[in-house]
């Protein structure tokens, strides 16, 4: 498994492909299509993508099954403050780095690779995370998301608080996770 960071904004649309189609997996039952539809068609749009790999203050970073290979997860590093106040409450620590997104093609969760992808991404994320110099990651879980939670658990992560999050007009509440840097 290969995981590398987006620096070609001209690969946002692969990205935002593996985004499309991995999100609704992580989404509760209760979700419904129009809002899972609507909250890709607002935020993982390939502009959206773009964005981040030009930013200085995002990473995008992309797994692939061997160099060269497809897109199998991303992930989203944010290295800036959080501005939702449930969140600014509880990662109080600076500077900071967001987990914003990260996601596997299910056929990939359990590969039977040495290092699975969302590991590899997982990792990768926090090294930048320290080379930026942050102290804490963070991200969000929605509750409901016991697999995630375990993974992200198993990484080091622990629960700090709640917040919610809008998918796309559903308000649906999320677990804090931290992870010291």
């Amino acid at each position: 498994m290969l995981v590398e960071v987006v620096s070609d904004a001209a690969h946002a649309a692969d990205v935002a492909a593996i985004a499309a189609a991995t999100f609704p997996l992580a989404c509760p039952p209760h979700s419904r299509p129009e809002d899972i539809a609507g909250h890709i068609r607002d935020n993982l749009r390939p502009e959206v993508f773009a964005h981040h790999i030009e930013s200085t203050e995002s990473d995008v970073l992309v797994a692939r099954a061997g160099i060269g290979g497809r897109i199998v997860g991303y992930a989203l590093a944010v290295h800036t403050a959080p501005e939702h106040p449930d969140v600014a409450a509880v990662v109080t620590q600076r500077p900071v780095t967001e987990i914003s997104k990260m996601y596997v093609a299910p056929e990939h969760h359990a590969s039977g690779q040495q290092t699975p992808p969302s590991h590899a991404l997982m990792h990768t994320a926090l090294e930048i995370a320290r080379g930026r110099g942050s102290m804490l990651a963070w991200l969000g879980v929605n509750q409901e998301n016991v697999r995630a939670q375990r993974f992200y658990t198993k990484m080091g992560f622990v629960r700090a608080g709640v917040k919610t999050f809008d998918l796309h007009g559903s308000v649906e509440h999320d677990f804090i996770f931290v992870h010291q840097l």
